[in-house]
């Protein structure tokens, strides 16, 4: 399980998995944000 934290400074995030073993390094996804109401990049925290 991971957090993906957007990266638009509103403090939104989204929590899904990945797999390790195909996805090493962070991952950074396009997401919607609900407090902007568009879709930025989303980005891996740990």
């Amino acid at each position: 399980m991971i957090k993906l934290k957007s990266t638009a400074g509103t403090g939104y995030t989204y929590v899904t998995r990945k797999n390790r073993r195909n996805d090493p390094d962070r991952l950074t996804l396009r997401k919607y944000d609900p407090i902007v109401r568009r879709h930025v990049v989303f980005r891996e925290e740990r």
